[in-house]
């Protein structure tokens, strides 16, 4: 019975449902994990005020977030160096976010549960979310004007709420002269300097000339001159109020509106503030730029640099790859050489990623950027145009990595279309060309699509070869910009997955950026499920489009 039962194949069946259910399973688990801490992080989590008392410090007040919970048998405890009572069996530990790094020089504090003393949620404590030195807990006690407390108690936080209101209009203000205004200016000015050298370098520097770009750079200077009186006034004016605040030791100090974010009281919110309050947050992580070493704010820049990368990316490898198919399948005579080629293109599917970053920072940044530079910048000498890590040389790079993918999937594409469809279209007096051009390869398109789909998944969670050829922690512009040529292939560039490597492992303040990794993490899923989607959607519709022919 069970003999046959193994002939029939009935078991390697369910083999293989359990091996996909598992594997479902835990795929499921881990984007179910992902997505529980990564979006936990943007909910107003209440703000506890403890009572505490340990043999050290004797009794205190500590104000902050419960944000992780630990539990260590008695004995590991007693082997850790605690003291335990012999009717203890287990020592728990909290892990508070107390904020106030500037006052305290740190932002997390372990606390053992045994030497609490009381516990209350007050309504009034609030939290201030700070441009600098992280997140502030504590109480509001008034508003200043210039020095002058003009409010104070509950009578202050409607005026705070306006007051910030205007200075986040005006932050705002201040970001947009310095960086896009004033940076295309100095962007400007840059270009006139290369002018300059090229000009004298070719012999064709004459009074003309320099009376030219004198007058250019008048009208910089002119420009430049008018936005540094405004940012003058903007700046005098986003000065003028500042938060008097209280700690959880009853020390007050005054914090400037210029560098507060937002302020609220999670523990005075009700459900919809709180939502409304999340999704603010969340509109926040995704359209805003980092700060506090990438431990706050938000990914914005990292989220284009990823997306304008793999599309790049995409651009490159799908011809190259569609023509190395093409000339395998159709013109090459099939022989050792050509099974030599197919074998080289599968190795290569195969190679660490690290091997392609090290190959495209020697070939591609040194030898060829090196080469680009000394023909058509030498006014840059020595400062590197493309003889440094860059745009261009990480999609380069990334689509040199994802060729194999395209090529393999093409060619099957190519061998699944039935000869009588190449026949009959010579037949019809088609040259070989027109053949594949009007016919095979628009057949093939789905097949592809499907190499296109592989390698932007590859790709887009790509990390290592990016680390030596264009990615860095922190970009000051984006790679696109108003300023010509618009799209700049030499500037370096965020990414998604060297941004959650920064964070989980080169972050100065790991607790702060733990759940952002998670939030991070979600979101490149996101993104590169969003870009196969448009590719898988795209494919199915090329694949009903020529069903027909094929069958």
């Amino acid at each position: 019975m069970i003999k046959s039962w193994f002939k029939s194949g009935s078991p390697w069946i369910w083999i293989n449902a359990a091996g996909v259910s598992t594997s479902l399973i835990m795929v499921i688990t881990v984007l179910g994990l992902i997505a529980f801490r990564g979006g936990s992080h943007f909910w107003p989590a209440e703000i506890v005020q403890l009572s505490y008392q340990d043999e050290d410090q004797g009794l205190q007040t500590i104000i902050g977030e419960r944000v992780d919970m630990s539990v260590t048998p008695a004995k590991i405890a007693k082997i850790s160096g605690f003291k335990m009572a012999d009717d203890e069996h287990e020592l728990v530990r909290y892990l508070i976010k107390i904020g106030n790094r500037d006052i305290t020089g740190h932002d997390f504090r372990w606390i053992q549960a045994r030497h609490i003393k009381d516990e209350q949620f007050p309504t009034d404590l609030v939290t201030i979310e700070r441009r600098e030195w992280g997140n502030f807990y504590g109480r509001i006690r008034g508003i200043k004007e210039n020095g002058n407390v003009i409010a104070q108690g509950e009578a202050a936080w409607p005026v705070i709420q306006a007051r910030l209101e205007r200075a986040s209009d005006l932050f705002a203000q201040i970001r947009r002269i310095e960086k896009s205004d004033i940076g295309a200016i100095n962007y400007g000015l840059e270009r006139l300097r290369l002018r300059e050298r090229k000009l004298k370098l070719e012999n064709r520097w004459d009074e003309e000339a320099a009376q030219k770009l004198a007058e250019e750079k008048k009208t910089f200077d002119i420009e430049f001159q008018q936005y540094q009186t405004s940012l003058v006034g903007l700046y005098q004016q986003i000065r003028r109020d500042s938060l008097l605040a209280e700690t959880d030791s009853g020390r007050q100090v005054d914090i400037s509106l210029a560098k507060v974010v937002r302020l609220f009281k999670p523990n005075d919110m009700n459900f919809f503030q709180k939502m409304g309050h999340y999704f603010v947050k969340v509109h926040e992580f995704i359209t805003d730029e980092p700060r506090e070493a990438n431990t706050e704010g938000g990914i914005f820049p990292a989220i284009f640099g990823t997306v304008i990368m793999v599309l790049m990316m995409s651009v490159i490898v799908t011809p190259f790859g569609v023509v190395a198919a093409v000339y395998l399948r159709e013109y090459a005579k099939q022989g050792f050489i050509t099974r030599l080629i197919r074998v080289a293109v599968n190795n290569l599917a195969g190679v660490p990623s690290i091997v392609y970053g090290v190959f495209g920072l020697g070939f591609f940044v040194y030898i060829m950027g090196g080469k680009i530079d000394e023909l058509f910048y030498p006014e840059a000498a020595p400062a590197p145009v493309f003889g440094t890590p860059g745009l261009l040389w990480a999609s380069i790079t990334l689509a040199l990595l994802t060729l194999p993918v395209v090529i393999v999937s093409t060619e099957e594409g190519l061998t699944r279309i039935p000869r009588s469809i190449r026949e009959g279209s010579l037949a019809l007096g088609a040259t070989k060309f027109e053949t594949l051009w009007l016919t095979v390869l628009p057949m093939a398109s789905p097949a592809m699509m499907t190499g296109l789909i592989l390698a932007v998944a590859r790709a887009a969670g790509e990390v290592a070869p990016l680390m030596l050829v264009g990615v860095v922690k922190m970009a000051p512009t984006l790679p696109l910009d108003g300023n010509f040529p618009f799209l700049h292939l030499d500037r370096k560039f965020m990414h998604l997955g060297f941004h959650i490597y920064d964070v989980g492992f080169q972050s100065p303040n790991v607790d702060a950026a733990r759940p952002l990794v998670y939030a991070t993490a979600l979101l490149l899923v996101i993104v590169v499920l969003a870009l196969n989607l448009t590719a898988i959607i795209i494919r199915n519709n090329l694949r009903e489009k020529y069903r027909a022919l094929e069958e």
